[in-house]
C-alpha cells in the first residue's frame, strides 16, 4: 500500500511538472477567436468584440522591444498600415511587456496601432501562444544584456510564440501564422490575402 501511494504521488508530481511545460499550440482556422478586453499602452480599453463590429482584426503577439525581429515586424505593420486599414481592418499587438517597455518599441517602430499588456497572460493562454523560457535561454539572453524579467516586470519568464491571427468580422479565425522559430513572421502580403 505504501509503495502504491508513493508511486501515485510520484506519477502525479511528474504529470503536474509536464503539464506546466505544455507546448504552445495554435488555434485552428475556422475556430471562434477568444474575446478579450485589455488596457492598451495609451490607456484605452481594447475590446475585441467591439473592434470586430467595425471590421476584421489582425491580432499579433510579440516577445518584446529587446527582440530585433519584433521591432522589424512592428515597423513593417506600421509601414503597411494603410493597406490593412484600407480593407476595413485594424491591428492589435499583444505582449507580456510593461508599458515602459512597450514605449521603447513604439519609438523604434513608430507603431500607431494599439499595443496591449497581457496581464496574467490571459490573452496569450487563450490563443495558445504562451510558453516559459528554459533556463539555458534565460542565461544566454542575460549574456547579451537581454533581461526579460525587467521588460515584463516579473520573474515568470513567460513569452508568446510570435503568432499572427487574422480574425473575420464574424469572430472566426481566417488565417494563422504560428511558428516557434521566432525569426519567422507573417508577411503583410500574407495577411492582406485574408482581409
Amino acid at each position: 500500500m505504501l509503495i502504491q501511494r508513493k508511486l501515485f504521488l510520484f506519477s502525479f508530481s511528474l504529470l503536474t511538472i509536464l503539464n506546466s511545460y505544455a507546448q504552445p499550440a495554435a488555434l485552428a482556422i475556422g475556430a471562434k477567436a477568444p474575446l478579450f478586453k485589455a488596457k492598451a499602452h495609451s490607456g484605452d480599453i481594447i475590446d475585441l468584440r467591439e473592434s470586430l463590429k467595425k471590421g476584421p482584426v489582425v491580432l499579433f503577439f510579440y516577445r518584446g522591444s529587446w527582440c530585433p525581429y519584433c521591432n522589424r515586424q512592428m515597423a513593417e505593420l506600421q509601414d503597411s498600415l494603410k493597406y490593412i486599414t484600407g480593407k476595413g481592418a485594424s491591428v492589435i499587438g499583444v505582449t507580456p511587456e510593461t508599458n515602459e517597455s512597450m514605449n521603447k518599441i513604439i519609438v523604434k517602430s513608430g507603431a500607431s496601432f494599439p499595443l496591449v499588456h497581457d496581464e496574467g497572460y490571459k490573452i496569450m493562454n487563450s490563443y495558445g501562444v504562451s510558453f516559459k523560457m528554459d533556463t539555458a535561454t534565460i542565461t544566454k539572453y542575460k549574456k547579451y544584456d537581454i533581461f526579460v524579467d525587467k521588460a515584463n516586470g516579473n520573474n515568470d519568464y513567460t513569452l508568446p510564440v510570435p503568432a499572427t491571427y487574422v480574425i473575420g468580422k464574424d469572430g472566426r479565425i481566417k488565417y494563422v501564422h504560428f511558428d516557434t522559430d521566432y525569426r519567422k513572421r507573417a508577411t503583410v502580403g500574407e495577411i492582406l490575402k485574408y482581409l
